[in-house]
């Protein structure tokens, strides 16, 4: 089984805004701090999903965003998620509380001190490192355990 989602890291200034979750019971994220964005609804295209998710958990309507990759994610548990990966620095709107956690802007170098996920800290490496788009596959032991990683189609040294 496949899932499409979409995942957006907003840009201000040299700060990300990210999202703590804290709220969903069952959610794969608890407690994990990530950027906005979520699952496509029917007929959508990546970028139509992008800017219905950020409105919905910011409040934001992006006037400026970039399709920087897709990340493909095993979890163990039979499903697939593949995922369009953005970064924004345009927007307009006020900041609105969202329904699945906390919304913080959070200094772009301090991001790897929190609660992520570990192959969250290659794609930010990768959001800084590249400007061409890039392909990246995760595959997770089903719990956090970050077991390979592969780069346009390359396996990767994990840290």
């Amino acid at each position: 089984m496949a899932k499409l989602s979409t995942l957006c890291y907003i840009k201000r200034g040299h700060q990300y805004l990210m999202l703590h979750r804290t709220v969903k019971k069952n959610d794969v994220n608890k407690d994990k701090w990530i950027g906005v964005g979520g699952h496509f609804e029917e007929d959508e295209s990546p970028e139509e999903c992008l800017l219905r998710e950020v409105k919905e958990e910011t409040g934001y309507t992006l006037t400026s965003y970039q399709y920087r990759g897709i990340v493909t994610f095993i979890s163990g548990n039979g499903v697939t998620e593949y995922m369009s990966l953005f970064t924004a620095d345009g927007f307009e709107g006020e900041l609105l509380p969202c329904d699945e956690g906390e919304l913080e802007w959070v200094d772009i170098d301090k991001v790897q001190e929190l609660n992520i996920w570990e192959g969250d800290k290659i794609f930010f490496r990768l959001l800084k490192e590249r400007r061409d788009f890039f392909s990246l596959k995760l595959v997770y032991d089903g719990h956090d355990g970050l077991v390979s990683a592969a780069l346009d189609g390359k396996k990767m040294e994990l840290p």
